[in-house]
C-alpha cells in the first residue's frame, strides 16, 4: 500500500490547475534525482566536485585535475554533498513539472556593502505583508539592523535578499507562518484575474498545503460569483484536493502507527473522511481498521482466557502465587506485546492440554517471548522469580547486597545466561519511572552521576506520545551550544508545548525519545574535548537506558554549535554507541582531525551555513576524507545562511535517521584513540596507551611525531577472535553473536593466545549482569570477558 500517495500528486496534471512542464536530458548542472543506496531520493541541479572547498566545474580531459567523486545537488535552498559510492541510481527528469514562482518586487541592493559572514542572529522580526523584515546581527561594532525582502517565492524555497545590504539568503517556504505567507501572496496578484487565484492554488498544491489550496479556489469562486462556468471548471481540482488530502492523512496514520501511537491512530480512523476519496485509499484505511479490530479481539480473548484459567485453578496457594504475574500480564498487555502470547493462544482451546500448561505458556511467553514459551509451569515460575531478582540486582547500589541477590539468582533453574539474556530483552527498564514535570506529559528532569568528585549531571527527557515501556524507542541525544540551554534542545526536536499540553514537534510524530544533558559548565563558550564533557554526555545516556525503553541500536547523537563540536568528537571517539551523528553548524577540530577514520563505522549528517565564517572550508579536509572514501556521510550547506539552528532541515534529518541502525557486532574494525577514556570499541576495551599516543586536551597540540594508537579486531570464520592493540592491557568481551560457546575458540591479542589453555570459553552470568548494570544495554549483553596483558609494555 506504500504506492498510495506517491501516485496522487500527479492526479491534477492536465486539469484546469495544471502548470507548465519541461523536458530535456540531464547534463552538468541540470535537474536530476539521485537514489541513494540507503533509499533516500535527493533532487536538484546535479554536479560533481573533488572537494567541498571548490565550486563545481567541468573536468577537462588529460588536465590532471583531481577526481570528482563527490556528488553535489543544489535545490536552490541548499547544497547537498554525498559520495558517489553511495549513489544507486541517477534518474533523469525528462518530464519535470515547473514549480509555481512568485517574483516579489523589492528595492534590493545590487551593489555595495555585502554580507560575507554571519554569526548567530540577535533578533529576527517576522515578515510583514509585503515580505519585508529586519534581521539584527551582532558585529564587532555592535548590533546592525539589516532590512531584508522576499524576492522569490516557490513552494519549496524562498529567496530573501538584502535591501540595505547585498545578501542572497534562502529559507524553506514552510518556515513562513501560513497567515503571513497568504498575505504576501495576495499582494502579488490582481484580484480581478481568475488565473491569479489559480496560480495561488497551484502554489499551495505543490507545497502540499491542501487546505489552503481549497481555500484559494473557494476565494476564486467568491470573487467571481457571476462566472457560472468556474464551478464546473474547478470541480476536478476540488476532487483532486480531497484525494491528495486523504492520501496525506493516510500516510500520517501509517507513520503514527509505526511509532506506536495506536490510540491516536484508532481515533482518527473512526472519523476518516470517505466522501470523494478514491477506492485505493479507502481500502488501505479499511485494512488498517481491520488490523486494529483483530488486535482488539485478540487482546479481549487473551484477557478472557487468562481470567477463566485463573478461576479454574483449584490450588488456592498456587492461585495466590500466580496472581501477581497474571495481573501484570492483564494490566500491561498492549498492541506491541500481543505477539508474546501467540503460543498461549494457539493452545488456549486445546481440551487435552492441562490448565497449568496453558498458564505456563502465557507466563513464559510474556517473560521470554513466544519462541521461548514453555509448558512446564515450574520453569515459568522460576523465570518470573529470576526476572524480579535481576531487576533488584540492577537497581541495587550496594555491592554486598548485589552479591546476595546474585546468589538467589544462581539457585533458580532459570538463572542461566541464556534465560537471563532473554528476560532482559523482554522486561521493562529496571529502574522505576520517575515523576514527570507537572503539566508536561512525558517530560522529566533527572540527574546522572558525574565523574568522580564531580557534581551530578542534570539531564532532560521528552518521551513520545503513548510511551510503552515494553516497546524499544529510537532516541536522540542532543547537545546545546553556547548561549542556549538543554531545554531549548528538547524544544528543537520535540517542538513547543501546544494546546492540550502536548508538544507539536517532529520527535513525537516519529516516536523518538529525546535526551538533552546539561553538559556544559557555567559561562562555557568552547568545547574542551575533556573527560568531564564525555562523561556528562555518556552518563545521562546510560542512566536513561536504565529508566526508559531505549532502542540502543537506534541512538543518534546531535548538537548545535559548540554542542555540535562535542557531538562530532564524541561520535568519532565512540562510534560503537551511535546509529548516526548529526553535527549542526559544528567544527571538526583537534581529535576529530586524527580520528577521522573512525567515521567509517558511524553515519554522519552535517548541516552548515554558507556564510558561517570559514567553517565549511575548515571542515573540508575531514569531510573530503569521508566523502572521497565512500563513508556514509551527508553534508548540507544552506545558501546565504549563517550560524543558526536550521530547523528547515529537520524533516530530512528524520528521514535520514529512520534508515540507519547500529551494527553492534561488526566482523572487523580498526579505530583510533589518543585519550585514555576513548578506550572501548564494540567488544574490545583497552588500558595503558603508549605515552607518545596519549595526549590530554590540556596538552594540546600533541608533540611532534605523536600518532593515535590503533585498535584492530576481527571475528574469524573458525570461531575465533584476533585483536591487535597498542595498549598494555586488553579486555575482550564475548557474546553468542560473536562466538559459539559450545565450540573450541581461540582468542589472540597481538599474535598471542589470550584465552590460555581453555579451548571452550564459558558464559558467565555474573559478567552478563555486571555488563548490563554498567552499560545499561539490555539488547546486547556480553556473556563472558577475557582480561590480560597485551604483550606490550611502555616506560614512562
Amino acid at each position: 500500500m506504500q504506492a498510495v500517495g506517491r501516485k496522487l500528486p500527479l492526479v491534477w496534471v492536465g486539469i484546469v490547475l495544471a502548470g507548465a512542464w519541461t523536458a530535456g536530458p540531464v547534463g552538468a548542472g541540470r535537474a536530476a534525482e539521485i537514489i541513494l543506496k540507503d533509499g533516500r531520493a535527493l533532487r536538484g541541479k546535479l554536479g560533481r566536485v573533488a572537494g567541498l572547498a571548490e565550486l563545481p566545474k567541468p573536468i577537462q580531459p588529460d588536465s590532471g585535475a583531481p577526481i570528482q567523486n563527490i556528488i553535489l545537488l543544489d535545490d536552490d535552498l541548499r547544497r547537498t554533498f554525498v559520495s558517489d559510492r553511495l549513489v544507486r541510481e541517477v534518474v533523469q527528469e525528462e518530464n519535470r513539472q515547473v514549480e509555481e514562482m512568485f517574483n516579489v518586487r523589492q528595492r534590493v541592493l545590487r551593489g555595495g556593502q555585502a554580507i560575507r559572514t554571519l554569526g548567530s542572529p540577535m533578533r529576527i522580526q517576522p515578515f510583514d505583508e509585503y515580505g519585508r523584515r529586519i534581521f539584527t546581527m551582532n558585529t564587532r561594532r555592535g548590533p546592525v539592523d539589516i532590512i531584508q525582502g522576499i524576492t522569490v517565492l516557490t513552494p519549496r524555497w524562498t529567496k530573501v535578499e538584502g535591501i540595505s545590504h547585498v545578501w542572497d539568503m534562502r529559507i524553506a517556504t514552510t518556515s513562513i507562518p501560513r497567515d503571513t505567507l497568504h498575505k504576501i501572496l495576495l499582494k502579488q496578484i490582481d484580484p480581478k484575474k481568475a488565473e491569479h487565484y489559480k496560480k495561488i492554488a497551484r502554489f499551495y498544491l505543490q507545497s502540499e498545503r491542501y487546505e489552503e489550496a481549497k481555500q484559494a479556489l473557494d476565494d476564486l469562486l467568491a470573487a467571481f460569483p457571476d462566472r457560472k462556468d468556474l464551478k464546473e471548471q474547478l470541480a476536478p481540482s476540488m476532487r483532486a484536493i480531497v484525494q491528495l488530502s486523504a492520501a496525506r492523512l493516510a500516510r500520517e496514520l501509517r507513520l503514527r502507527r509505526d511509532a506506536g501511537q495506536h490510540r491516536f491512530v484508532w481515533a482518527l480512523l473512526q472519523r476518516f473522511p470517505s466522501e470523494g476519496v478514491g477506492g485505493e485509499i479507502l481500502q488501505s484505511i479499511r485494512e488498517m481498521i481491520q488490523d486494529y479490530e483483530t488486535r482488539l479481539t485478540r487482546y479481549d480473548e487473551i484477557i478472557k482466557q487468562l481470567k477463566a484459567l485463573t478461576a479454574r485453578l483449584k490450588d488456592t496457594i498456587a492461585k495466590e502465587n500466580l496472581r501477581p504475574i497474571l495481573d501484570e500480564i492483564a494490566a500491561e498487555l498492549s498492541a506491541d506485546t500481543l505477539d508474546r502470547m501467540a503460543a498461549f493462544m494457539q493452545n488456549a482451546d486445546d481440551p487435552k492440554m492441562p490448565d497449568t500448561e496453558k498458564i505456563s505458556l502465557a507466563i513464559s511467553g510474556w517473560l521470554l517471548g513466544t519462541d521461548s514459551a514453555t509448558e512446564k509451569l515450574p520453569e515459568a515460575i522460576s523465570a518470573y522469580k529470576v526476572r524480579n531478582l535481576v531487576r533488584d540486582y540492577l537497581n541495587e547500589t550496594s555491592a554486598p547486597e548485589r552479591e546476595r541477590t546474585f546468589g538467589y539468582i544462581k539457585q533458580e533453574p532459570a538463572g542461566t545466561p541464556a534465560t537471563v539474556a532473554r528476560l532482559l530483552s523482554h522486561m521493562k527498564p529496571p529502574a522505576p519511572m520517575p515523576e514527570p514535570t507537572a503539566d508536561k506529559p512525558g517530560y522529566y528532569e533527572l540527574e546522572a552521576p558525574g565523574m568522580t568528585n564531580e557534581q551530578p549531571v542534570t539531564y532532560y527527557v521528552q518521551l513520545p506520545p503513548e510511551y510503552d515501556p515494553y516497546r524499544h524507542y529510537p532516541t536522540i541525544v542532543t547537545l546545546d551550544g553556547a548561549g542556549t540551554t538543554a531545554e531549548q534542545q528538547i524544544d528543537w526536536w520535540a517542538g513547543d508545548w501546544g494546546k492540550g499540553g502536548m508538544r507539536t514537534g517532529q520527535a513525537g510524530r516519529y516516536g523518538y525519545i529525546v535526551i538533552a544533558p546539561a553538559w556544559t559548565v557555567e559561562h562555557q563558550k568552547k568545547y574542551g574535548y575533556s573527560a568531564r564533557e564525555h562523561a556528562a554526555v555518556l552518563n545521562p545516556l546510560r542512566d536513561a537506558c536504565r529508566r526508559f525503553s531505549i532502542d540502543t541500536d537506534r541512538v543518534y547523537l546531535s548538537g548545535h554549535s559548540m554542542g555540535g563540536d562535542a557531538a562530532w568528537d564524541i561520535g568519532l571517539a565512540h562510534p560503537d554507541l551511535w546509529a548516526g551523528v548529526v553535527p549542526v553548524v559544528a567544527q571538526s577540530a583537534k581529535y576529530c582531525n586524527l580520528y577521522w577514520e573512525n567515521a567509517r563505522y558511524v553515519p554522519f549528517y552535517v548541516v552548515a551555513g554558507e556564510l558561517d565564517g570559514r567553517k565549511l572550508i575548515d571542515n573540508a579536509r575531514d569531510l573530503d576524507r569521508y566523502l572521497r572514501r565512500g563513508f556514509d556521510a551527508t553534508v548540507v550547506e544552506f545558501r546565504g545562511r549563517g550560524h543558526e539552528d536550521f530547523s528547515d532541515e529537520i524533516l530530512r534529518i528524520f528521514d535520514w535517521m529512520g534508515r540507519f541502525r547500529r551494527d553492534f557486532f561488526p566482523s572487523q574494525f580498526a579505530c583510533q584513540s589518543m585519550r585514555s577514556w576513548d578506550n572501548f570499541f564494540w567488544w574490545v576495551e583497552i588500558r595503558g596507551l603508549p605515552p607518545r599516543s596519549e595526549v590530554d586536551p590540556v596538552d594540546w597540540p600533541p608533540p611532534a611525531g605523536a600518532q593515535p594508537v590503533q585498535i584492530k579486531a576481527t571475528l574469524n570464520k573458525t570461531n575465533g577472535i584476533n585483536v591487535r592493540a597498542g595498549a598494555t592491557q586488553v579486555t575482550v568481551w564475548l557474546s553468542p553473536e560473536m562466538v559459539d560457546f559450545d565450540r573450541r575458540s581461540i582468542v589472540t591479542v597481538n599474535g598471542r593466545r589470550f584465552n590460555g589453555t581453555d579451548q571452550i570459553i564459558r558464559p558467565d552470568l555474573h559478567v552478563l549482569l555486571e555488563d548490563v548494570r554498567t552499560r545499561g544495554d539490555r539488547q546486547h549483553p556480553f556473556w563472558a570477558r577475557l582480561d590480560g596483558a597485551s604483550g606490550r609494555a611502555y616506560g614512562k
